[in-house]
């Protein structure tokens, strides 16, 4: 169990993922998205990378028999025991049986699409029971399961089945996690968490719980670190669970009679404070199906306000979903775009406070308070939409449109399935330094840059940003018909080629572009002024701030008259924007009569009549 004095996972902010299923997209694709919120560690392939922020292709591969496939401690992982197990400082490893041949995939710091459009994403959730690692005994976080699924399997159910019965023998240590599996035609919601022997008695021999539900087609799923599946029904075909789920599920309180509620029994729901998930929920759902007209409030964090899956109000292209992402809550009650917080040019990125961060949370426990936690964070590390297309051959079919860093300010790069290789800049650099050969360095900075003077640089990106992915989106149907004609006329090694060509060269030609977009923000947004270069001439524009912003902020009470003491006293004066000419010695009366705000003119007129309470 996780101890109430263990430190946050202050490395990661965890993850907002969703599924799109063929009867949902305009084209009958396949969607998957995860952004990957953290700046922890990652697992890679079967190492540990020491940045948190790379894509990476592991090659397919055959096995000698009688291998053993490396499983290594994910120090990422939430376990109390943050050395591995046995606090020594030698990496914890275990082994399980490989299999004949792995197949190819892409991963990061969890699996994310194979060589035959088998698609996965990751968020972590709270769960009563975090178990510790324990080498050879409780070996599995999310993440390498999530890789295994990649290496071994083609369909979405067949990974379900896989990750559960690893679970089942070797045991899941760390937090609660929720995972997707999608392929062309299914997409399956396995949700995770540890089980205790030392604490419940109807632990003993279990290693891990486990439950699994199939999205229906035609339907959005959205999940942002809670538990999504409720009701585990034994007679649904599309629900799978793992053997001990039940007889855990009544020392824990469940009175045996009807479902028993998985989210409510195994969890205490959200992270950190009311919201952190729920309100990305009502973000990606209320934009989805506005129609449902969905509530950003809810009674608590059991919640019911917003579905396990649902029909959006039209169908979606992908030019649609590679924009689900970025969301800072425009135009809700959450808007962080808005408020004294966000400055004058309406910065949606906040530092985090002392109760921001990752954490536990209890019901009835009340924190100080807390900035809204949106979906395009300032911490994210890069985020991707995956897309599998059943009608073409799966090197082709399957694309994975990544982004580093911020969605919101991110540029989507496609990398297909039959791609065998990627550009240094994607697996290099460090956030240590900054890099001018990282891919992520270039679209960092961009965003951190954009901060100053956020709601006019962020038109200036979105510029560039629409402009290269409607030309790659412009390109993909030529890019997959020459790919197929490669692939027939001459063969699968031939369209690899082709494929991976392009990948590398389209990908270099947008973080090259993203280089001279950030350098064109760095002049033209210098020194406070908005700036025009020509022809080696700088025009320069003096913007400054918005009147709002000024109004908010005291600027009337800066040196305007000469009885400038006298002007701090007043209660409260408006900032009216406009310059008033009056008797040289009147000003000060003026100010009071003419500027002072209502609330206050209506107090003086009170006190001056004697009705001032």
């Amino acid at each position: 169990m996780r101890k109430k004095s263990q430190p946050s996972r202050e490395k990661n902010h965890g993850c907002t993922i969703f599924v799109v299923t063929p009867g949902a997209s305009a084209d009958g694709s396949m969607f998957t998205g995860h952004t990957n919120d953290g700046f922890g560690p990652g697992v890679v392939g079967h190492e540990v990378s020491d940045e948190g922020n790379k894509l990476v292709y592991i090659p397919a591969a055959d096995h000698k028999p009688k291998t053993k496939r490396l499983v290594q401690y994910d120090p990422n992982s939430g376990s109390d025991d943050q050395s591995g197990g046995d606090n020594t400082d030698a990496p914890q490893v275990s082994y399980i049986e490989e299999v004949d041949h792995t197949f190819g995939y892409l991963t990061g710091s969890y699996g994310i699409m194979n060589e035959h459009q088998l698609m996965s994403s990751e968020c972590t959730d709270f769960a009563k029971m975090e178990p510790d690692y324990i080498a050879g005994e409780r070996i599995f976080y999310s993440s390498e399961l999530s890789n295994i699924a990649m290496e071994r399997c083609k369909l979405a159910r067949e990974a379900v089945e896989l990750v559960g019965s690893l679970i089942d023998q070797h045991g899941v240590y760390g937090t609660g996690e929720t995972l997707i599996f999608a392929d062309t035609k299914e997409a399956w919601v396995l949700e995770m968490c540890g089980c205790e022997p030392k604490m419940f008695k109807a632990c003993k021999g279990c290693k891990g719980l486990w439950v699994a539900k199939k999205v229906p087609d035609g339907q959005v799923f959205v999940a942002s670190n809670t538990f999504r599946i409720r009701e585990v029904d034994t007679e649904d075909p599309d629900m799978l669970y793992s053997g001990k789920l039940h007889d855990v599920a009544r020392e824990l309180g469940w009175d045996g009679r009807g479902k028993v509620d998985w989210l409510k029994t195994f969890s205490t729901g959200e992270y950190s404070h009311p919201y952190y998930s729920l309100a990305r929920l009502y973000s990606v759902y209320r934009r989805l199906a506005p129609s449902r007209n969905f509530s950003p409030y809810v009674m608590d964090t059991w919640s019911r306000e917003y579905p396990f899956s649902l029909v959006p109000d039209r169908k979606r292209t992908l030019e649609d979903t590679l924009q689900i992402f970025r969301d800072h809550y425009e135009g809700t009650v959450y808007d962080l775009t808005t408020g004294l917080a966000a400055g004058p040019y309406g910065n949606p990125y906040r530092d985090d406070g002392p109760f921001d961060a990752h954490d536990l949370f209890t019901p009835g426990e009340i924190k100080l308070g807390s900035w809204p936690r949106p979906v395009s964070a300032i911490f994210c590390s890069y985020s991707y939409i995956t897309q599998a297309r059943s009608w073409l051959l799966d090197p082709i079919g399957g694309v994975c449109w990544f982004g580093f860093a911020q969605p919101s300010e991110t540029c989507y790069i496609p990398v297909y399935a039959g791609a065998n290789s990627l550009p240094q800049e994607f697996n290099c650099g460090k956030r240590s330094i900054f890099d001018h050969s990282s891919g992520w360095w270039a679209f960092n900075f961009t965003t951190n840059w954009a901060m100053l003077r956020y709601c006019q640089m962020i038109e200036d990106i979105k510029l560039e940003q629409k402009r290269i992915e409607d030309e790659e989106l412009s390109r993909q149907k030529a890019i997959d018909e020459k790919a197929l004609e490669i692939y027939h006329a001459k063969d699968g090694i031939a369209c690899t080629k082709f494929l991976t060509d392009y990948c590398s060269r389209n990908a270099l030609s947008v973080i090259s572009d993203w280089w001279k977009l950030s350098d064109m923000l760095v002049v033209k947004y210098s020194n406070g002024l908005v700036n025009d270069v020509q022809n080696g001439v700088i025009e320069s524009t003096k913007k400054g701030y918005p009147n709002e912003w000024l109004s908010k902020v005291g600027y009337q009470y800066g040196p305007r008259i000469y009885q400038y003491k006298e002007l701090q006293e007043i209660g409260c004066v408006e900032y009216v924007g406009k310059i008033e000419n009056v008797l040289p010695g009147t000003e000060l009366e003026y100010i009071k009569k003419h500027q002072t705000c209502q609330s206050e003119r209506h107090r003086k007129k009170q006190q001056e009549s004697g009705q001032e309470p």
